[in-house]
């Protein structure tokens, strides 16, 4: 079973190869350069590989929430090599995908969505995967969605921008905050392989990217 997965949700661009349970992954902070280099460093991992695009069976990528245009990119691709190719694609949660990478017990995941907002949810693990306490939504900081217990973990560039105010927001809640995490391949194609051997895979034109905002930008009234 041979599996690709990249995210561009953010700055920083990253891919993943899922090959019969080998896994190899790349990443670089590409800014505004995703289009650019997305599919160069796809054909490099692949080489590196040793196998080609028609041996992939599934393609799956970051569907968000995340940078609009990143979005975009990232679904375009997956759509237009999925149908090249004749695959099934899984679009993975940008959040799902953070809860994953810290892999502790319960999880509060929060991406910077830019105008003082944040892209957030709250994840708890089970025997089969994560299960949602707080599905994605957008909220400012202060008013983010409040969980019980205190074991969990915060990650995310929306902690590491906003970690006083999620500090005190959270307060005997919050066991850590683990800086410096971003939506990553290396964790969405791990997903994707369990979510393709069970049948979840989807025809090319139903992939969709998560948006969550319908705005990119304050109006000069707003500001």
């Amino acid at each position: 079973m041979n599996l690709i997965a990249f995210d561009t949700s953010t700055e920083y661009c990253s891919l993943a190869l899922w090959r019969n349970g080998e896994l190899i992954s790349k990443e670089v902070l590409a800014g505004q350069r995703h289009s650019e280099l997305l599919l160069p460093m796809l054909q490099t991992l692949l080489a590196e590989a040793g196998i080609s695009l028609n041996q992939i069976d599934c393609i799956a990528f970051g569907a968000g929430p995340g940078s609009f245009t990143g979005l975009r990119i990232a679904c375009g691709i997956a759509q237009g090599l999925a149908f090249a190719n004749d695959v099934p694609v899984i679009g993975i949660s940008t959040l799902e995908a953070l809860a994953e990478q810290v892999n502790t017990p319960r999880v509060l995941a929060a991406l910077d969505a830019r105008m003082g907002e944040l892209y957030f949810a709250a994840y708890k693990k089970t025997v089969t995967g994560w299960s949602t306490v707080h599905a994605p939504l957008l909220c400012r900081p202060e008013t983010a969605p409040l969980v019980t217990g205190n074991d969990w973990t915060g990650c995310g560039s929306g902690f590491d921008l906003y970690q006083t105010v999620l500090s005190e927001r959270y307060g005997a809640h919050l066991q850590q905050n683990i800086p410096g995490c971003y939506p990553h391949a290396r964790e969405m194609v791990q997903m994707a392989a369990i979510r393709f051997a069970n049948g979840e895979g989807k025809v090319a034109e139903e992939a969709l990217p998560v948006y969550i905002r319908n705005k990119v930008a304050l109006k000069e009234s707003e500001r």
